[in-house]
């Protein structure tokens, strides 16, 4: 059993199960990483015809990939691997560590509904905690690292200036380590991994960890919420 598989299933359904989830009906704020209100980016991608697409990786896909289900202006969120090689894109391999990829989740959005802009700042205000190093989390490893893949030339200058901008507004505590690349390849991750979020969400480690970044949006991004998730089965049912 991999590390990842050990922390997310073993560690915390049998070891801290019960408390995890009494923890989260108590006090929903004690998650892994504690949301951080930030300010807007300076620039923004100017508005676009058709549907947008970029990768961001923040840990765990399932939480990252909640988050911007609940998000208004996301048509779709896939989790997924990016950073490695087609032939590496399965959980087990990716669990190693040695493959490149990143646990990975696939934004596509409507420009004229949400801005790039904003989906960067959900992403680093609520979705992850973009100070930490190759892990997020109770997760390590560099699948966990803190990344964005992007799909044109203007996403990476505006992710870029908005890195800077944080960081010499010291809005956290430590610099962001956040990797900024271009998109090579996007992989999306076995059908039990979609929709996780939604489908488990008393499930321990989702509780804990996943639950409050979602409500976390809903308090910091009110008008950005809601409450029923764009789901990856419901498109591929309709």
């Amino acid at each position: 059993m991999s590390r990842s598989q050990f922390s997310r299933f073993s560690l915390y359904a049998a070891a801290i199960g019960a408390l995890a989830i009494s923890a989260f009906v108590v006090a929903p704020s004690l998650a892994a990483e504690d949301a951080v209100v930030i300010p807007a980016p300076a620039a923004d991608v100017k508005a676009a015809d058709g549907i947008q697409t970029v990768v961001v990786a923040g840990g765990c896909f399932w939480g990252v990939q909640g988050v911007f289900q609940h998000t208004a202006g996301v048509v779709n969120a896939v989790s997924g691997y990016a950073g490695g090689s087609k032939t590496t894109a399965d959980y087990s391999t990716v669990s190693t560590g040695t493959t490149g990829h990143a646990e990975s989740v696939e934004v596509k959005y409507d420009p004229k509904k949400i801005s790039y802009g904003k989906i960067l700042q959900i992403f680093f205000s609520v979705a992850h905690d973009p100070t930490q190093l190759n892990r997020q989390g109770p997760d390590s490893g560099t699948q966990y690292r803190s990344a964005i893949f992007t799909t044109n030339d203007e996403q990476k200058k505006v992710t870029e200036a908005y890195i800077a901008q944080l960081n010499a507004a010291k809005v956290y505590k430590k610099p962001i380590v956040t990797k900024v690349g271009p998109l090579e390849g996007f992989f999306p991750a076995e059908a039990y991994h979609q929709d996780y979020l939604t489908l488990h969400p008393n499930q321990p480690y989702i509780a804990y960890n996943d639950i409050p970044k979602v409500e976390n949006l809903k308090k910091i991004f009110a008008e950005d919420y809601i409450e029923k998730p764009t789901l990856v089965s419901a498109r591929l049912t309709n």
